[in-house]
């Protein structure tokens, strides 16, 4: 038997990779090099960092039944392109600024006082926030197309480990980005290349463009693929040739393309679709903080900024914690092959274990006091935790739905992750500026200290609430036909 289908993860992996660091150039470059040019405020990123998720979730929605109508092929060079062409975009708005405001260098955007300082803050802010719409529609179709190609090249009893390797690309997207991202940007201000940041969205923007040509050589749908053997795809198309041996043979050729499509309005009056659904939105918030909200808490509590070694080294570490969700992929398959019983119940007893596992984040902040490794010690196993989590939540999508399906699923499944990063994004920069100007006090923490405790609380019980809701709504095995 080949084994193409692991080269096709690959990509996806890769793909997912480009994804994540494409995303977080804005998080590791803002607080140290693009708020002191145009006088960002914290609510100021919150705000951009919001639309890109209130727009991601949207264009999740419509991304999903775009993989479907255009195939995975076309939509997934579509996505890529269009997300790194809204990459490369950010670089353009430190000179639409002052196009716009009509300052002559970046050195008058740093030295601009009262109401000329708060015109390059709100003018800058609306040029990110267009920059960052055209990257969230792009990256939108990523997931969506990813997890229908897993569909497509794997087995069920294969697809939550498939789906762990190529989420792991969103680990090492934010393992490699603090690395480099910084540091490029740190050089090329030293140069004299504007101020940094910009030739730093050019760089990683490219990549995509370079999978692009990949993509277009190494992908062929399972049965004109002439690199997987007989032997393999039979592998991969195991239950459907067993339920196409059940079925009437009127039915085989319905069967054989995944079962009927199912309407956006029809899926969204499923059961099974609201179990996803809920529980992506009570999750993936969490994520979406410690993405794009690390290294600004690394600034803030400690005083390391973004380009230096030791909060390089801080976010390295978190990050390579989390690559331990490779084995979150594979524990359903554990319990499939001791158990014998379905995908989905062993998918959520595996996923009752990752719920549980957040609940150490409540210990974040105060062992944080003694040292800031503990800190990222603990948000690290609660990523690793959320990536288990979401790459079986994903999963639980192909299991109980048709193949024609999934993509839609996926990107409805999008949408709710994207409304919830909105919510907490949104929700931490105003959080943050109110307690840094009340200098509120909570449990013992005071000012922005007490803002990100806040949070820590929230996301440490999300996972269990998301469990219980599921669980509620699909307590067992009821596929979608």
């Amino acid at each position: 038997m080949t084994n193409f289908r692991w080269v096709i993860c690959g990509m996806l992996f890769l793909a997912t990779t480009v994804n994540y660091m494409d995303r977080q150039v804005l998080s590791l470059t803002w607080k140290d090099f693009i708020s002191p040019e145009f006088h960002w405020s914290d609510a100021d990123y919150g705000n951009v960092a919001g639309i890109f998720a209130l727009v991601y979730a949207i264009a999740n929605l419509f991304a999903g039944r775009l993989i479907d109508w255009l195939g995975t092929k076309k939509g997934y060079l579509w996505a890529i392109g269009i997300w790194s062409g809204g990459a490369c975009l950010h670089a353009l708005c430190g000179w639409a600024t002052r196009q716009y405001t009509g300052l002559e260098s970046t050195v008058d955007m740093i030295g601009a006082t009262g109401e000329v300082a708060s015109l390059v803050a709100m003018t800058s802010v609306y040029f990110f926030m267009a920059a960052r719409i055209v990257l969230a529609v792009g990256e939108s179709g990523n997931f969506p197309a990813a997890i229908k190609v897993t569909a497509e090249y794997f087995p069920k009893r294969d697809r939550a480990f498939a789906t762990a390797i190529f989420n792991a690309g969103s680990t090492i997207g934010a393992l490699i980005a603090p690395l480099c991202i910084p540091t490029l940007a740190r050089y090329f201000k030293n140069i004299g290349v504007g101020n940094g940041w910009e030739m730093a969205f050019i760089i990683i923007g490219g990549l995509g463009f370079l999978w692009m040509g990949l993509w277009m050589f190494v992908y062929q749908p399972v049965k004109e693929n002439r690199h997987v053997n007989e032997a393999e795809r039979a592998y991969i198309q195991q239950e459907e040739l067993a339920e196409t041996a059940e079925v009437p043979v009127a039915n085989d050729a319905k069967e054989a393309d995944g079962g009927r499509k199912l309407p956006l309005a029809e899926c969204l009056k499923l059961r099974q679709t609201w179990a996803i659904v809920l529980g992506k939105f009570l999750t993936d918030g969490v994520w979406w903080f410690f993405l794009f909200w690390t290294p600004a808490y690394i600034s803030d509590v400690y005083g390391y900024t973004s380009d230096t070694p030791m909060a390089q080294m801080l976010i390295f570490v978190l990050y390579a914690i989390t690559m331990l969700s490779l084995y979150g992929g594979k524990l359903p398959t554990v319990f499939i092959n001791r158990t014998g019983k379905d995908a989905y119940t062993c998918r959520m007893r595996a996923m009752l274990i990752f719920a549980l596992f957040p609940l150490i984040g409540l210990l974040a902040q105060p062992l944080g006091r003694y040292s800031c490794w503990l800190t990222i010690i603990i948000i690290g196993i609660v990523g690793a935790a959320h990536q288990s989590w979401s790459a079986n939540l994903f999963s639980v999508g192909s299991d109980l739905f048709p193949r024609n399906t999934v993509a839609t699923i996926t990107g409805i499944n999008g949408m709710a992750g994207g409304l919830s990063s909105f919510l907490i994004n949104v929700g931490s920069g105003r959080l943050l500026d109110y307690v840094d100007q009340t200098q509120l006090v909570f449990l013992g923490f005071q000012g922005k200290e007490a803002g990100y405790f806040i949070i820590f609380c929230f996301c440490s019980v999300a996972y269990l609430l998301g469990w219980t809701v599921m669980k509620t709504l699909v307590p067992r095995y009821m596929p979608v036909r």
